[in-house]
């Protein structure tokens, strides 16, 4: 039993399975999660539980949970799986010129108008940095975060989850956007003005939210004109006369064809966007350049 114990190595694939069944609570999801089926993934489990001896997982109604030796072993896994990726990194460079890999979740505002500036100053440090961008609603992306199908996502806040590190990086404004010619008020419009015309408005995510806090009456809810889940097909419209918006600064900045009106609103309203990763990610040296290169974007 000693020499057996101490004469086999520990299995990284049954560390790694174990570790995604605690985080998800459930062997069905890390199956899904992993492209394994459920009995494969049990199968891993077990095997590490033969490995060493005691009960890591267990069953607390329909969830699964690391019983308290798993939650011992959980520090160490995850340390273990960093040093074997913080491994793999090191080889990246050596093999077919490659520099690493960033996977990176984003609203479709930010996808548009913030990221490619920032990917073409990681991309400059790093000419071999593999760069991939999916773009979603927030909701998501940070699930497919969770599920570590992506590395580092880029949301308006809030954003919250009890894996997730947070980080606050840019502050822009919402703005009235009008057809062009339209007379806006002094000090820019306030939330009954705006009431009152065709409102053509993002639909869903934490910027619609935001819109519909600013724009809320005592007695009634604020119902657009009609929603749309492209903002560049809401400037499109606004431009024809359809109606008016509230979009966000970065979709605006290029526009420069005197198509559209745009104003401060009365009070202002800002949002933040945020760099999100699971707390146990970790940094390579690609994604610690795409961070630094988000920190640095300014208007």
């Amino acid at each position: 039993m000693h020499k057996d114990f101490f004469g086999m190595a520990l299995n990284l694939d049954q560390l790694a399975t174990f570790v995604n069944v605690a985080d998800l609570g459930s062997f069905t999801a890390a199956a899904d999660m992993e492209g394994l089926t459920q009995p494969a993934v049990s199968l891993q489990v077990k095997g590490l539980e033969q490995r060493l001896g005691v009960r890591l997982i267990e069953r607390v109604g329909r969830r699964a949970q690391p019983t308290a030796a798993g939650l011992d072993l959980l520090v160490h896994a995850r340390r273990l799986l960093q040093a074997s990726a913080a491994a793999e990194e090191a080889m990246m460079p050596y093999r077919d010129g490659a520099s690493g890999r960033v996977r990176i979740g984003s609203g479709g505002t930010a996808s548009i108008h913030l990221l490619p500036r920032a990917i073409a100053a990681a991309r400059k440090s790093m000419p071999g940095l593999e760069i991939t961008v999916h773009i979603g609603n927030a909701d998501d992306i940070l699930h497919d975060l969770e599920a570590n199908s992506l590395d580092i996502a880029v949301v308006a806040m809030p954003a919250s989850g009890r894996n997730f590190q947070i980080e606050p990086f840019y502050e822009e404004e919402l703005l009235a956007v009008a057809p062009a010619g339209s007379l806006m008020p002094e000090g820019g419009p306030d939330a009954a003005f705006m009431r009152e015309r065709a409102l053509l408005l993002y639909e869903g995510g934490n910027t619609r939210r935001a819109i519909d806090e600013w724009l809320a009456a005592p007695d009634a809810r604020t119902r657009p004109a009609m929603e749309f889940g492209s903002i560049e097909a809401i400037k499109e419209l606004v431009a024809v006369g359809l109606g008016w918006s509230i979009l966000p600064g970065l979709a605006l900045k290029r526009e420069r064809a005197g198509l559209v009106t745009t104003s401060s609103l009365k009070p202002r309203l800002t949002r933040r966007l945020a760099m999100v990763l699971r707390r146990d990610k970790h940094l390579t040296r690609g994604l610690r350049e795409m961070m630094k290169c988000l920190r640095e974007f300014k208007n």
